[in-house]
């Protein structure tokens, strides 16, 4: 069954307003615009040979110090980022879209429900987000994968811990131990783009000493010597310090393909992902932006309001093929 794509129902009417509880300012859509957008350049040969890349200076300073008050003032607002009358201009200023173009190839790119933000999430240890995670002969894992995870990590991580660990070329693997560990030295402003297939984990250490070792988010691939300390450090090899609260803002964009529907299809199994389609309540405003910039929008919510077979699992299970 393909998604609809009508409008869902007015916010006003459900009881939520336009711009939240008047607390911030939306994101700087109309200031930033297709030049902004046509300035970001991504080395799209590397994306596609490491799996992932950070596109450097996406976003100016002022504007990430609005995203983090922003971010703060939204959090009793539920649903995805366009539910997030403050947040929501992070998928509809075109600049996420217009990377996603550069990496893709098409200029036809599709959103389907899946974005979110975190505080101080504590979630560690590798994984990959795509629906075929163990399976090599399944079909995610059949020609290019089309689907792409941006985070925007709003405060810094080149030298303070907390940032994000990826897998170098783990996108052409099932195995979460294969590719180097590397530790994502991202600054205030950059993006960072991975695909959905890359193994990653959230919250990495960042050690201040020694500067050449970048821990492994699992206690297993830790040296001998570590794990027989439970994966706790020696004293001399002191930890950075964070940089204030964690944020992190998510959100997967892709192609409209045989890859992108049955990522949609597992996302409809998962307790979670359901839960944020129902509490997704946005209006025509959002569809007519998103039109704008050549985003499809996927109404995700009244996809799955009459079906009652969605979301009944709460961790990762592998679906039919």
């Amino acid at each position: 069954m393909s998604p609809n794509w009508g409008m869902l129902p007015n916010a006003k009417d459900l009881g939520v307003g336009l711009f939240g509880d008047g607390v911030g300012i939306p994101h700087r859509r109309c200031e930033r615009g297709s030049a902004m957008t046509s300035a970001v350049k991504v080395d799209v040969r590397a994306f596609w040979d490491h799996g992932y890349q950070i596109v450097r200076g996406v976003y100016s300073p002022d504007e990430i110090k609005q995203l983090r008050e922003n971010a703060y003032a939204s959090r009793a607002v539920g649903g995805d980022l366009l539910s997030k009358p403050l947040m929501r201009d992070v998928l509809l200023d075109g600049t996420l879209v217009g990377i996603a173009r550069q990496i893709l190839g098409s200029d036809e790119i599709l959103y389907a429900g899946d974005s979110s933000y975190t505080i101080n999430s504590n979630q560690h240890g590798y994984h990959k987000d795509n629906a075929d995670r163990k399976d090599p002969s399944a079909p995610d894992w059949r020609g290019r994968y089309t689907i792409l995870r941006f985070g925007i990590y709003l405060q810094d991580h080149t030298t303070h811990t907390g940032g994000l660990n990826l897998r170098d070329r783990s996108h052409n693997s099932v195995s979460l131990r294969k590719g180097r560990n590397v530790y994502v030295r991202s600054s205030v402003g950059d993006v960072v783009v991975w695909s959905l297939r890359t193994s990653h984990s959230g919250n990495g250490s960042l050690l201040t000493f020694p500067r050449w070792f970048h821990p492994a988010p699992h206690l297993a691939e830790l040296p001998r010597r570590l794990r027989r300390r439970n994966g706790k450090y020696p004293r001399w090899w002191p930890e950075a310090t964070a940089d204030g609260d964690r944020i992190a803002v998510f959100a997967a964009l892709g192609l409209d393909d045989a890859h992108h529907r049955r990522y949609t299809d597992y996302l409809k199994t998962r307790t979670y992902m359901c839960d944020i389609w129902r509490r997704s309540l946005f209006d025509e405003e959002v569809f007519t932006a998103a039109r704008k910039i050549g985003l499809t929008v996927w109404d995700m919510r009244r996809e799955i309001e009459a079906d009652p077979t969605v979301g009944k699992n709460p961790t990762w299970q592998p679906i039919a093929y």
